[in-house]
């Protein structure tokens, strides 16, 4: 069954331009995504005073009309990148072999000591994703960006790199694991 109109609407803040192609402009920085292989008819601003945008999906079946959401939700994270930026806090646990984590020119990490190897992990940051050691609590990293997915991606492969291979995972619950997302301010 389609439906014939679905429709939502997003509160665009005061210092942040947004445009149809969805690329927004805040204080922070310029953030771009391209949905043309959505089937989305409309992104339209509304009012005066209050800055708002609506995006509109006319006779869209089920699928098509989660897309609406989709877009919404996307630009209301790139808004919210543009004005605070993400910030997530990884912390590392160890039973036996403490792991060492080592910054190299702010876009190397490397993972020593990981259950006692003598491998180096290294995972390379994205593009645009800060990278440094808490100094007030021990064994945190924390990861600072505009982009919510280059941040969260980030994360994501160091989070893989110290992963339990080849071990009963229920016994060895050493790794480097997310404890804290959040904005930057």
């Amino acid at each position: 069954m389609k439906t014939i109109l679905s429709n939502q609407t997003v509160d665009i803040p005061k210092n942040v331009n947004i445009t149809l192609k969805v690329l927004v402009k805040g204080p922070l920085r310029t953030l771009r995504r391209d949905f043309n292989h959505t089937d989305v008819e409309e992104l339209s601003l509304l009012g005066k005073k209050k800055k708002r945008s609506r995006l509109d999906k006319w006779w869209g079946n089920r699928k098509e009309l989660a897309t609406v959401r989709t877009i919404c939700s996307h630009a209301q994270n790139m808004i919210q990148g543009v004005t605070l930026g993400f910030c997530y806090k990884m912390r590392s646990g160890y039973s036996h072999f403490p792991v060492n984590v080592i910054q190299e020119n702010g876009s190397l990490v490397e993972i020593r000591n990981f259950l006692g190897e003598k491998f180096i992990q290294r995972v390379w940051m994205r593009t645009g994703v800060a990278y440094s050691v808490s100094q007030a609590q021990k064994d945190e990293l924390i990861l600072e960006g505009n982009d919510i997915e280059l941040v969260s991606n980030s994360a994501a492969l160091i989070q893989q790199a110290a992963t339990v291979k080849n071990k009963n995972i229920r016994k060895f619950l050493d790794g480097i694991y997310i404890s804290e997302k959040g904005t930057v301010q």
